[in-house]
């Protein structure tokens, strides 16, 4: 495996190449993204929607979740939360802020325009149906819990969320296979998803999902509205990912493994003496 300071460096140069994508190309490889957590909150929610026992169904949906990260890791998309490592590349003075925020910008979009065509794909093929039409209520539930939280829930739960989803990132860039990539991202990832904390692009399908289902099969939930899923869901959440990935882990790491420590050393046998050093000192 990589060495946690191989893998500071090596997200610095990937943040550099990402921040060099044309707009284009980000609202593309960000829908994408959208499309791959979408498919998994409708995967877990469909998982965990008939089981009664309510920590049964929560393990369940949580162990079902990870999927949408796997594809985002392994096929190749642009995801707004894991992006927040950017945050590296800028403190190394490789990339301005305003390279950053453009990315962030660009694939934030995508990543909502991917999660909103699933969220509409779902609903209007009819896939609520499924158990008697019991995933409609499920499906409604989920979207009307985010409306109705309170901002300074909302703030918290996505700085929590987002501590584990830079963590997963982080711990698939120390795998050097696809399975280890995959097991390394599974955890951190499913803890995220049973301890009830906020994803904001996840988020996006899930309320989109829940007010269109609403309309659909005629659900009424209260609080379920498009202004509160914004000011109560969407935009506490996008910052707490903010805090929780830039500020707790990327400037952490950072401050960890970057800060002082040149990415280039003056020769190639420093160079493997450094991380030498590392590799032992991680095992």
């Amino acid at each position: 495996m990589h060495s946690p300071l191989e893998i500071a460096r090596n997200y610095v140069e990937v943040s550099i190449h990402k921040t060099h994508l044309s707009a284009f190309k980000m609202i593309i490889l960000g829908m994408f993204a959208g499309f791959f957590i979408g498919f998994a909150g409708i995967g877990s929610t469909t998982a965990s929607s008939t089981i009664v026992n309510p920590s049964a169904a929560k393990l369940l949906g949580a162990a079902v979740f990870p999927a949408g990260m796997a594809m985002v890791l392994i096929a190749g998309s642009e995801l707004f939360t894991g992006n927040t490592l950017i945050i590296l590349a800028v403190l190394e003075k490789k990339i301005t802020v305003f390279k950053m925020l453009k990315n962030w910008f660009f694939v934030f979009i995508g990543n909502f325009l991917g999660a909103a065509l699933v969220a509409v794909g779902v609903v209007y093929g009819h896939t609520p149906n499924l158990f008697g039409g019991d995933l409609a209520g499920s499906v409604v539930a989920a979207g009307a819990s985010r409306c109705n939280m309170s901002f300074s829930e909302g703030l918290v739960r996505g700085i929590l969320c987002n501590i584990l989803v830079c963590i997963a990132v982080w711990m698939s860039f120390g795998a050097k296979n696809i399975s280890g990539k995959l097991m390394a991202s599974f955890w951190p990832i499913m803890l995220f998803v049973l301890c009830g904390f906020e994803h904001s692009v996840a988020d996006m399908y899930f309320g989109t999902a829940a007010l269109l289902a609403s309309r659909e099969y005629e659900i009424a939930v209260e609080g379920l509205t498009w202004a509160r899923f914004f000011t109560n869901c969407m935009i506490p959440v996008t910052l707490g990912n903010i805090i929780g990935g830039a500020g707790i882990v990327g400037c952490g790491y950072w401050l960890g493994y970057l800060r002082h420590t040149p990415l280039s050393p003056v020769s190639k046998e420093e160079e493997q003496e450094e991380l030498d050093i590392a590799e032992e000192y991680y095992k």
